[in-house]
């Protein structure tokens, strides 16, 4: 099967679950014998062999859409704010990934056709006419835009995974949020394959988006586990190091953890523990990792945390196998947690709130455990429990690795969504 896959690009400076799984995804169903094309919107892809084309390009959109009448400025100058090394700055600041002020646009964008953008659409169209893909798949229902002209002219099935888009749409102000809503569940009229990547997802955009149940598929995320392994002498206890592996903010509760780490340092019980945290951030994250560090310091405990940089594949790797226990307490919870599957396949145990996604991936797994009120004290509580057992901790880890390898690699997402291609490509709509 020839698969056109449609992703935003991977310029954003941060750990982002949604790019890792596209490229994994992509790379999975090759190794299940698909020609897998992507184009990339936005932002430019990943470095790499298989260099896709950028359409939507971020700075012209923005821009087209702010000033109407720079639809008319040369073709020369709009190639030029294409250029990759432009886009990947434009991608550094918080606008690229914040609906916050972009309210009009992402409407543009969710109409499709009847958007502001019906030039470019036209374009991508015909770049998909000269794959002549079986399939095309969308990276998130935020693109689902493209679907109803994508079947109309090159009558194939068109899936779009479901990951986290609410925490784009609810950033925006009211009326846009609620028309936001609504239009895509008329988009999703124009999708044969709805995939979760999680049961809780599945219900929650469901209802948001007032789809019926049958309609959703569940397609768990599922990670390369090839170089995530358990550190060959275990888990370090003398000392404990703590470790968060997402975007440093506030949104993904870096904040509520180093509070956490401040408790239980102050509390003696583990002389030494350390706090190590990575995974990147966007200029207006900067302000809150200073206020951060400002809160550690003045306990006396910034130099018992590392923020480390990068965090590239390999890099994170290294650093997951540096820790005892891996906490992201995201207080809103996410609809899945790629970061939890990268830590639990490198045998370490994980602590998160009971809140969205943590709460499913977790109790299916074993490898960590929920706690709530998602609250420093709570928080500090949990990870006590983990630290404090040199024999349950290990466990924990183990059970999570052995999850991982068994239900959540790449490869078996990649056979996930293709049992639901295939569903539809025979006529069968996608259904759970």
């Amino acid at each position: 099967m020839r698969i056109a896959q449609i992703v935003p690009g991977t310029g954003l400076p941060y750990y982002c679950e949604n790019c890792g799984r596209d490229g994994s995804l992509a790379a999975a169903l090759r190794d299940r014998g698909h020609e897998v094309v992507v184009g990339t919107l936005y932002l430019p892809p990943a470095p790499g062999p298989r260099a896709a084309p950028v359409f939507y390009g971020a700075v012209n959109l923005y821009l087209r859409h702010r000033f109407p009448g720079f639809a008319r400025t040369p073709a020369w100058v709009r190639r030029a704010l294409d250029s990759r090394g432009l886009l990947r700055l434009a991608g550094s600041f918080s606008g690229a990934s914040s609906a916050a002020g972009l309210e009009g646009l992402t409407l543009s964008m969710l109409r499709g056709e009847e958007g502001g953008q019906a030039e470019e659409l036209a374009r991508l169209v015909d770049w998909l006419k000269g794959i002549r893909p079986d399939a095309v798949h969308l990276s998130n229902c935020l693109l689902s835009g493209i679907a109803r002209r994508v079947r109309r002219e090159l009558g194939v099935p068109v899936a779009c995974s479901l990951q986290d888009e609410d925490t784009w749409i609810d950033a925006m102000e009211e009326p846009a949020r609620g028309a936001a809503w609504r239009i895509l569940g008329e988009n999703a009229a124009n999708v044969d394959v709805l995939a979760a990547v999680s049961r809780y997802y599945a219900d929650f955009m469901g209802a948001r988006m007032a789809i019926p149940a049958g309609r959703m598929a569940v397609v768990p995320i599922g990670i390369d586990v090839e170089g995530f392994s358990a550190a060959p002498s275990g888990l370090p206890f003398d000392p404990p190091v703590i470790g968060f592996l997402s975007r440093v903010c506030e949104r993904m509760g870096a904040g509520l953890l180093a509070d956490a780490f401040v408790l239980l340092a102050r509390g003696g019980r583990f002389p030494g523990l350390r706090l190590r945290l990575t995974g990147g951030g966007t200029r207006a994250d900067a302000a809150f990792v200073r206020a951060v560090r400002r809160t550690l310091a003045r306990h006396g405990l910034l130099s018992r945390a590392d923020f480390v940089r990068p965090f590239g594949r390999g890099d994170r790797a290294r650093f997951l196998r540096s820790l005892t226990v891996l906490s992201v307490p995201a207080p809103a919870g996410e609809a899945f947690g790629t970061f939890l599957l990268e830590a639990m396949a490198c045998g370490v145990p994980v602590v998160e709130p009971r809140v969205g996604g943590f709460t499913e991936l977790i109790e299916q797994t074993g490898g960590g455990v929920l706690y709530e009120p998602n609250t420093p004290e709570a928080l500090a509580a949990a990870l006590e429990g983990v630290l404090s057992d040199k024999v349950n901790a290990p466990a924990l880890g183990q059970a999570g690795r052995n999850a991982v390898l068994s239900r959540y690699t790449a490869a078996h997402m990649a056979a996930g969504l293709e049992r639901a291609l295939v569903q539809v490509s025979t006529g069968a709509r996608g259904g759970s």
